[in-house]
């Protein structure tokens, strides 16, 4: 087992994930039970209970990924598991009491925004949504916010907020700063270092990788929020089963070598999507074209392969150049070592109201790829061919 100096390729494998002293397996075993025997009554043996509260297997997972996210914080990272990323995302509502206010990304995931605007809206929490890219921390954090929800880079747009300085603003208003980083990871961003309470992952998606298991997490530095996180956690239930866990431990130790085959495929495709006259525009975070590239690489060591590009086509072709693609499968989702592409305006994000999705940028013809490892070869024939069925 290793420690937190150790590399994340090497923390993807061996963090929070040692040896099972019993019989001396490697893997961390399925501790498949919904409760456990006590030697006396209310003496329950190292602390375990019932499963819902306690279980040695999500246990292991929440150490694998606390020793990612907190690989360079003095103390280390607490994290807590969940049944879903919107269960993690609710997970961190809940800590809000009615008349809380909170300011949050106008380009995030739709399941957030629906989350935010039909669920806990009705609890009496405000929500404003800022494009945190072009107001100061200042005009987007006003004094009396409680919590400053972000996505970066964000779903489906890309955008890459400043987290340090939107962090440090945050501290002088007395808020909490959750940053989604799913779509980064903890192997190209930390958002705990720049300053960030909470990190929340959707983590179906690229830590477990394989596109075969739904799951979520809340990562913190801090014991006690912790504490308030776990007290939620296990007052509501929403905990994963302990196969999702154990297939996600499974996954996560690939995490680090499946990333760099991502970044490597997406920023050949970025490449030569740039250059193809039917193609209007190209969001990369780490091509030196997008508008916070100077941010991103300043917060990020890389990024892994979630491309958004603009078709010069109505969503009509836009919808027949998605069904033709025959390597990159139509569908939702993302972070699967397979190629997804989907429509946003029709697929994740239309429980944003159109308007609203014309506002923020999310047009008809916008594209959003999720680059598997394929090799790039077979990824670039595909969009060619599907372009020229679609009649693009």
């Amino acid at each position: 087992m290793s420690d937190n100096s150790s590399k994340p390729e090497t923390l993807a494998i061996h963090g929070g994930q040692a040896v099972e002293p019993i019989t001396g397996a490697v893997m961390v075993p399925v501790f498949q039970t919904s409760t456990y025997a006590q030697p006396a009554v209310g003496q329950p043996k190292n602390g375990y209970e019932y499963s819902r509260s306690q279980n040695p297997t999500r246990e292991a997972l929440e150490a694998a990924i606390s020793s990612l996210e907190g690989r360079d914080i003095e103390g280390g990272a607490h994290t807590a598991c969940f049944g879903s990323g919107s269960a993690a995302t609710a997970a961190v509502m809940h800590l809000l009491s009615a008349g809380d206010k909170v300011v949050s990304g106008d380009d995030v995931y739709g399941g957030t925004y629906r989350q935010f605007t039909k669920v806990f809206a009705r609890q009496g929490i405000a929500f404003s949504f800022v494009d945190f890219t072009s107001v100061s921390p200042e005009q987007a954090i006003p004094e009396g916010t409680a919590l400053v929800w972000l996505e970066s880079p964000t779903n489906p747009l890309l955008k890459v907020a400043d987290i340090s300085a939107l962090a440090a603003r945050a501290a002088e208003v007395g808020a909490l700063v959750v940053v989604d980083n799913t779509f980064a990871t903890p192997i190209f961003q930390q958002p705990l270092t720049l300053g960030a309470d909470f990190v929340v992952h959707s983590t179906t998606k690229y830590i477990n990788g394989h596109s075969d298991v739904v799951g979520g997490c809340v990562v913190t530095a801090d014991p006690d929020l912790m504490t308030r996180i776990r007290f939620i956690q296990n007052s509501t239930g929403a905990v994963p089963g302990i196969w999702d866990c154990w297939l996600t431990l499974r996954g996560i130790k690939t995490l680090a070598i499946r990333m760099e085959r991502h970044q490597s495929n997406a920023l050949a495709l970025v490449a030569w999507l740039k250059d193809h006259p039917k193609v209007g525009k190209v969001w990369y975070p780490m091509d030196a074209s997008h508008p916070q590239f100077e941010v991103a690489s300043r917060q990020m060591s890389g990024f892994g392969g979630m491309i958004s590009f603009e078709l010069n086509a109505d969503l009509a072709a836009a919808e027949r150049f998605c069904a033709a693609c025959k390597v990159f499968t139509l569908a939702e989702s993302l972070g699967g070592v397979e190629s997804l592409i989907e429509l946003p305006a029709a697929m994740t994000h239309a429980s944003i109201p159109a308007d609203v999705r014309k506002e923020i940028g999310i047009t008809d013809g916008l594209v959003r790829a999720s680059v598997g490892i394929e090799h790039i070869d077979d990824l670039i024939a595909d969009v060619t061919q599907a372009m020229a069925a679609a009649g693009i």
